[in-house]
């Protein structure tokens, strides 16, 4: 129980960073990106191909290559579906899911189709502590996801373009009134997204393969987090990326991994009907 519940948690962790990019798109846009998880695979097998094609190139390289197409990419995203943001939020999400279907495509085209490994350049250690066993990668996903959420937090709370991204998020009406540049909020947010996103997608490729739909299917495991964190929730998507990392550990070795999405689509359902706010979320009353 005790190794089901930690590699819960270090899963968890990048459920949450999956969870996180598609919280910070709504919160600013209203719009569920359905593409998040393309293009931080798209970012992923660029790192695959510069590795492997350029063995002398750093793998900071290879990963700095990645994050430049990814902000590159998100920015070109938006810039397509921007017109209709601000029409209709339906419209937009739906536009997204196409978008996602043309970066897979691109993925087929340029890198084929076949069934690859990434690893990451950590060393093969690890460690046994009270009969648990702790290996140099848990403790990389433990430090990245930490290290990201504190930048996150310090970008939106300290930052101008984070004080009016709370802005956005709270009014987007008073926001222009105001003055802020919508647009630019929006962009803002995409970019950060994407940058969690690949940061995601090359801590979980090590623990299964890359693929052009790889990616793109863990993060459903991230929607569903997004959901029980409320959707409108940074700390809530957090912690939902932990407790779903947790449940669908303890479901695929009790019960059975062939039914992981159909408990998916339970867990969402469940929190939508006991949580519409989030896990976090305080219940409020009137008085009569």
């Amino acid at each position: 129980m005790l190794s089901l519940l930690w590699s819960g948690v270090v899963t968890g962790c990048l459920y949450a960073l999956g969870a996180l990019g598609l919280v910070l798109i709504f919160k600013s846009s209203k719009v569920v990106n359905f593409s998040h998880g393309s293009l931080a695979g798209v970012s992923a097998f660029i790192v695959y191909a510069s590795s492997s094609s350029l063995p002398g190139l750093p793998w900071a390289a290879c990963v700095a290559l990645a994050l430049l197409a990814a902000v590159a990419i998100a920015t070109l995203t938006y810039v397509v579906i921007a017109p209709v943001v601000f029409e209709s939020d339906l419209t937009a999400t739906v536009a997204t899911l196409g978008v996602s279907l043309v970066l897979q495509g691109v993925v087929l085209i340029v890198f084929g189709s076949d069934i690859v490994s990434l690893e990451l350049p950590l060393p093969r250690w690890s460690m046994t502590v009270a009969g648990l066993r702790v290996s140099a990668y848990d403790l990389a996903v433990l430090g990245a996801t930490a290290a990201a959420i504190a930048l996150l937090f310090l970008v939106i709370e300290r930052t101008r373009l984070g004080i009016a991204f709370r802005a956005v998020s709270a009014s987007p009406f008073a926001a222009r009134v105001c003055g802020l540049s919508i647009r630019s909020v929006h962009l803002f947010s995409w970019i950060l997204a994407a940058l969690l996103g690949v940061l995601a997608a090359l801590l979980i490729v090590p623990t299964t393969f890359l693929s052009p739909t790889t990616v793109a299917s863990f993060m459903l495991q991230a929607f569903a987090a997004a959901v029980l964190g409320g959707f409108e929730s940074l700390p809530g998507a957090a912690v939902g990326g932990i407790v779903v990392g947790i449940l669908v550990n303890l479901f695929t070795f009790y019960v059975s991994p062939e039914f992981t999405n159909s408990f998916l689509l339970v867990l969402i359902l469940t929190a939508l009907g006991l949580f519409p706010g989030g896990i976090l979320s305080r219940r409020g009353g009137s008085r009569v």
